[in-house]
């Protein structure tokens, strides 16, 4: 290694990162020249990618945690060819390739959008879990390591924690992360923050730690070394950074260690641009260029690239050709394609559960989806996962051949590594826990929602019917929230996310099935926690599959006079209203929405052959009545639902007091239709 060409380049990064930042007025420089050295060896040096071909599936992955340091990213990715200089110069403007945080775009090297500080290195855990569990199916033909990038802030973030920890657990040796450690944060310095022992504290979780000096081109290639060779555990390489490295002042006095250089342009935190771009051996009148030696050493490492990639494609070749089946099999897993399942097979007890419906989907694709991780946040027996444990075996670190996840009370962890097994591709990955606690969940929810990630969310008691263990465990508003995902578009114009809560078992595995065959967005699955009617129908499985709709008739009546309307576990108690309402001459249509944003995506015929325009139309829900806002048909209506916290009693109990029950139902829609 030429420490002066890996100098000038790390240099030649810093200009670019500058430059990008005070042209747009916007953005953090400091900390992102701070890790150009790292990023400059592992790139020329250590990261095994196609330059030919960005979707090659063993290529090694590069997760970046704090995307506030995008200029970092798409610099270095400008010297491997992804960005021209001319996209740089366009960094955080409307419609450009390099938006302010980066978002994940594999044909240009971007692996993971990020933003939210923690999540990045989070799902690069989970992206190692998805390569040993190949390659306990495949072989070291789809091996490769997966590298990741976080800053003091990523440290400081709770998830880190829960990653650090499970990937310890699991001793996910493929796992390489680099801490740059620069000791200045956004508005502070990391000494006013915290005073913890990073080092032993992921010792203690069982990682290998490497600390050098983040600076020096030879150290970090050194410790990158290392890791490569660890076989036992993660690796931690804590770089010991300098922020804004090479920023000076107009006299020429440095700026580095500044904590204003963090978040705004150099300028604007006291420095001389064109001095520092200078001071880092760029020309001011001419600084967006990629000098000749730089493009030298990038050149060379793609041709080493070009030699690697084909040894390892030969060794592909010959695996599959003496495995043409396992072959076969490894592509329907990338391209996640599903066998033919029979769905119609799955048989269920009469009146369950929704939860215990689910465990019985669960048990089903554990036997016939070869390619599937769940998890659970430590209530597998409870949210019914267990239906899919029961058919495997739990991933632990000298076994990767079994498909579930025991990610311990850590929520938000598991579902952003449940995120990142999503990126890596080739594994479908479910999550699941109660509904309530989709509240930590929310921020992986929505990063899972702009990567349009295929990700399962399993939900389970669904509602104030938790009963006994009280309001904290009640969901109220969560549905409404959660909803709020459906009516947003995704980059590709779609609904963000697919949300469904069935009102039986027969909507259970339709609901799955929909989720199963999305791969467009995550899928939202909500479960009951007490048994469930099944809903009437001399053939309610085929009826069931109206589901696909959103939203369907399940009782209907000549001419309605009103329709009512719910989903989940409100739809029987509509079906009672409904036959009471008949008996005394008054006709009533019931609808089941389980996805109320697909069934808004239907046409406007088909929505209003279900919902007629103008028809009174009576909801009723367990969560906020304004969960069932987006079916207003234009007439006139009443949504009765849950507008306080829940309490503390058996659930027939809270049904009894909350109204939740034929004779108060039919009170409401009879008030309704005498307005």
């Amino acid at each position: 290694m030429d420490v002066k060409v890996m100098n000038n380049a790390a240099n030649n990064l810093r200009v670019l990162i500058a430059e990008m930042v005070e042209k747009s007025k916007s953005g953090h420089p400091g900390g992102a020249m701070g890790g150009a050295d790292f990023i400059n060896v592992l790139y020329s040096s250590f990261l095994v990618y196609d330059p030919a071909d960005p979707k090659w599936f063993a290529r090694d992955r590069f997760f970046l945690d704090p995307g506030h340091m995008s200029p970092m990213l798409y610099s270095i990715l400008a010297l491997t060819g992804k960005f021209t200089i001319e996209d740089l110069q366009n960094f955080r403007q409307w419609g450009s390739v390099t938006p302010g945080h980066p978002e994940v775009d594999v044909e240009r090297g971007i692996e993971n959008t990020s933003g939210p500080l923690g999540q990045g290195h989070v799902m690069a855990v989970g992206a190692a879990i998805a390569e040993r569990f190949l390659a306990a199916r495949f072989g070291e033909v789809v091996a490769h390591k997966t590298y990741a990038f976080i800053s003091d802030g990523g440290i400081q973030e709770e998830i880190s924690q829960g990653a650090g920890r499970i990937a310890g657990k699991l001793g996910l040796s493929n796992l390489i992360m680099f801490y740059d450690s620069n000791k200045v944060q956004l508005s502070t310095n990391v000494s006013d923050v915290t005073n913890e022992d990073t080092a032993a504290k992921y010792r203690a979780w069982h990682w290998n730690v490497i600390e050098v000096d983040g600076t020096d081109p030879l150290a970090i290639a050194d410790a990158l070394q290392q890791a490569l060779e660890e076989k036992e555990k993660p690796t931690l390489i804590i770089g010991n950074t300098i922020m804004a490295r090479g920023a000076v002042d107009a006299e020429g006095n440095s700026l580095e260690g500044s904590i204003a250089t963090h978040g705004q342009p150099l300028s604007a935190a006291g420095a001389d641009i064109d001095k520092t771009v200078a001071n880092l051996g760029g020309d001011p009148e001419n600084p967006w260029v990629i000098r000749e030696d730089v493009k030298n050493l990038y050149a060379a490492r793609a041709e080493e690239l070009k030699k690697i990639v084909a040894v390892r494609r030969q060794a592909y070749d010959e695996w599959a050709a003496a495995n043409p089946d396992k072959a076969r099999q490894l592509q329907d897993y990338i391209d996640l394609k599903l066998p033919a399942l029979p769905w119609d097979s799955v048989e269920f007890k009469a009146n369950m559960a929704s939860r215990a419906a689910s465990a019985t989907v669960l048990g089903f694709l554990a036997e016939h989806v070869g390619n599937m991780i769940v998890s659970s946040a430590d209530l597998a027996n409870s949210d019914k996962t267990d239906g899919f444990l029961k058919k495997t075996t739990v991933l632990c670190k000298e076994d990767f051949t079994g498909g579930f996840l025991q990610a311990g009370v850590a929520e938000l962890t598991m579902a952003c590594i449940i995120n990142g097994i999503a990126l890596h591709g080739g594994v479908f990955g479910a999550c699941a826990t109660f509904f309530v606690f989709s509240d930590y969940m929310k921020p992986a929810i929505r990063m899972s929602a702009l990567m349009e990630l295929p990700v399962k969310f399993i939900y389970t008691h669904d509602s104030f019917r938790v009963g006994e263990d009280g309001p904290t465990h009640e969901p109220i508003e969560q549905e409404a929230q959660i909803r709020l995902m459906e009516q947003i578009s995704n980059f590709s114009g779609r609904p963000s996310a697919l949300v469904l809560r069935p009102a039986d078992s027969a909507e259970t595995l339709e609901a799955y099935k929909l989720a199963m065959e999305n791969v467009h967005s995550p899928s939202i699955l909500i479960f009951s926690r007490q048994n469930l009617e099944d809903l009437p129908g001399d053939n309610r499985r085929e009826e069931a599959k109206k589901t696909a709709r959103g939203g369907y008739v399940v009782v209907d009546a000549e001419n309605p006079e009103v329709v009512l309307v719910g989903n989940g576990s409100d739809v029987a108690l509509l079906v009672h209203a409904a036959e009471e309402l008949k008996n005394e001459g008054v006709a009533a249509r019931v609808v089941s929405v389980p996805s109320i944003g697909l069934f808004n995506s239907q046409s406007e015929e088909y929505r209003r052959s279900v919902i007629p325009a103008g028809v009174r139309l009576f909801g009723l829900t367990s969560g906020l009545p304004a969960t069932l806002y987006p079916l207003l048909n234009g007439g006139e209506y009443r949504f009765m639902g849950m507008e306080r916290f829940g309490a503390s009693a058996p659930a027939k109990v809270l049904d009894e007091k909350f109204g939740y029950n034929t004779e108060n139902v039919l009170k409401n829609i009879k008030l309704f239709l005498k307005k």
